[in-house]
C-alpha cells in the first residue's frame, strides 16, 4: 500500500505543493504586514545627473552666464603638438 501512495504523492507533488505553497506565502505577507505596519513607500532619491545638474545651476546662480572665454583662448590649454602642428608660429 505504501508504494502506491508514495507514486501518487511523487505523481501528484506539483499539484498538492503549489496551493500549500501559495497559503503559506499569503499568511506570511500579511503576518508581516501586520506586524511592522502598513509598507510606506520608500523616499524617492535624486540621480546621480539630476545631483549634477542641481550643482551646476547652484554654481551658475551667482555668476554671469554672459561673460564666456573666447575660443582663442581655450585653445591655449590643448597641447601643442595636436593643434598647432599646421600653424605658424604666433609673434
Amino acid at each position: 500500500m505504501w508504494p502506491v501512495i508514495w507514486t501518487a504523492v511523487r505523481t501528484y507533488a506539483p499539484y498538492v505543493t503549489f496551493p500549500v505553497a501559495l497559503v503559506v506565502g499569503t499568511v506570511g505577507y500579511h503576518l508581516e504586514w501586520f506586524i511592522r505596519g502598513s509598507p510606506s513607500l520608500p523616499k524617492e532619491e535624486k540621480s546621480i545627473s539630476e545631483l549634477r545638474e542641481d550643482r551646476r545651476l547652484e554654481e551658475l546662480n551667482g555668476s554671469d552666464v554672459t561673460q564666456v572665454r573666447s575660443l582663442k583662448d581655450k585653445l591655449e590649454f590643448a597641447p601643442r603638438a595636436v593643434l598647432n602642428r599646421n600653424r605658424p608660429e604666433k609673434s
